[in-house]
C-alpha cells in the first residue's frame, strides 16, 4: 500500500526526520547514558523512561523513512468549483440538522477532532470532486450511511500550517 502524499507532506516529514536524527537522537542517547550512571538498572525509573523515549524516537524515524520511501506523490489541483485537496467545505448534515466545516487533507495531516478529514475517509472520498449544492451519500459501512449537502467550498492551498500527525 502506498500513501498518497503531496510534495509538502514529504518535505515536512523530511524536516522532522532531520530534526529527530541530528538533534533529538544525540540528546536522547545522552539522557540514557546519564540515567544509566545512577546505578541499579532494575530499579532505575530515569533509565527506563530515557530508554523508552529513545526507542519512541527510533520508531518514529523508521515510520517516517518508510512513509517517504513508499509514498506516491500527488498534486493538489482541482476544478475551480469542485472540492479538492486542502479545500474547506461547509456541509449540512441532513440527519443531524447541523452544519459542519471540514478541510480535506492527506492521511498524514488528518485530525478529525479539528475538522481535518482524510481524503481517504468515507467523507473525504465522497466530497472530492463534488460541487456546492450537491447532495452526497456517505457510506460508512455496510449497514450505515447518511446524506449531506455541500453548502460552500472555500478554495485553500497547502500553506504548511497543518502539521504532520504524530502517533
Amino acid at each position: 500500500m502506498h500513501d498518497e502524499l503531496t510534495k509538502k507532506d514529504i518535505q515536512m516529514m523530511k524536516e522532522e526526520l532531520d530534526y529527530r536524527r541530528i538533534q533529538l537522537r544525540p540528546q536522547l542517547l545522552d539522557a540514557v547514558k546519564e540515567a544509566r550512571a545512577f546505578g541499579d538498572l532494575s530499579e532505575n525509573f530515569e533509565y527506563k523512561a530515557a530508554k523508552q523515549e529513545k526507542n519512541r524516537n527510533e520508531s518514529r524515524i523508521r515510520f517516517l523513512e518508510n512513509m517517504i520511501k513508499t509514498a506516491r506523490v500527488i498534486g493538489e489541483d482541482s476544478a475551480a468549483d469542485a472540492v479538492g485537496l486542502y479545500d474547506k467545505v461547509t456541509v449540512y448534515l441532513e440527519e443531524d440538522k447541523e452544519t459542519e466545516v471540514y478541510q480535506v487533507v492527506t492521511t498524514m495531516r488528518q485530525d478529525a477532532l479539528h475538522g481535518l478529514i482524510s481524503k481517504e475517509s468515507p467523507v473525504g472520498k465522497a466530497l472530492l470532486g463534488k460541487k456546492a449544492g450537491e447532495r452526497v451519500y456517505i457510506q460508512v459501512n455496510e449497514q450505515y450511511g447518511y446524506y449531506l449537502r455541500i453548502e460552500a467550498i472555500e478554495k485553500a492551498g497547502d500553506d504548511g500550517s497543518i502539521p504532520i500527525r504524530g502517533f
